[in-house]
């Protein structure tokens, strides 16, 4: 870069600068909410925006019907190489007699992994993931098909309402890593045609658990 384009750039910029940019809905309160309330059960809101976004939802009353889903799915599916990293997780679908969980492999050559999340997002379809849980950072982005586990009681309407969930339980110590996942892997950097899965799992199942 010359010095003469350098110091109109600079110029330029200090010009802006002497300008005060004016604040937009000066007459709204900072604090109020922006978008509109939920017209319906959450439950149903996230349903809908989540599949929209080319998720695969599943609704299970309990933790028995919700192992006899996975068990169905990885029948059909034919996986043999489905990980998880949560022991407590893990407890709950081997005492509902779900043992295709497969302890020899890594996180490379699996079919799929089963993790939990911090939240639903109802609004937007999204999971809120956290590097607190035992899954870490990895499981959720690398395996080709991420399923995720929640319960209703995780569910909540904006993103807003999950990060302050997340201040309430972590307090001071926050995990070092939260994300949100909507829906599948998605890129239209190839020439602007979108194509799913470049960067994260191809696909994203939600089992949401009465509870």
């Amino acid at each position: 870069m010359s010095l003469t384009t350098r110091e109109n750039i600079l110029n330029k910029i200090r010009q802006a600068l002497t300008k005060p940019v004016p604040v937009p809905f000066v007459d709204r309160s900072s604090n109020e909410f922006v978008y509109q309330p939920p017209t319906q059960d959450i439950e149903l809101e996230f349903a809908e925006n989540f599949t929209k976004l080319q998720g695969r939802f599943s609704f299970c009353a309990n933790n028995a019907e919700l192992a006899e889903q996975l068990s169905a799915l990885a029948t059909a599916r034919n996986w043999t190489k489905i990980i998880c990293k949560e022991a407590t997780l893990e407890t709950v679908l081997t005492a509902n007699n779900f043992n295709n969980i497969n302890h020899t492999i890594s996180l490379h050559d699996c079919d799929a992994a089963i993790t939990t999340c911090e939240a639903l997002v109802a609004r937007t379809g999204s999971l809120l993931l956290s590097s607190a849980t035992a899954s870490g950072r990895n499981n959720s982005v690398y395996a080709p098909v991420h399923i995720c586990i929640a319960y209703t009681g995780q569910l909540v309407y904006d993103i807003a309402d999950a990060i302050n969930n997340m201040k309430e339980k972590y307090g001071t110590d926050l995990p070092s890593l939260i994300s949100l996942a909507t829906g599948p892997s998605r890129t239209a950097d190839i020439e602007k045609t979108l194509v799913v899965g470049v960067h994260g799992p191809k696909e994203v199942f939600c089992f949401l658990v009465e509870g």
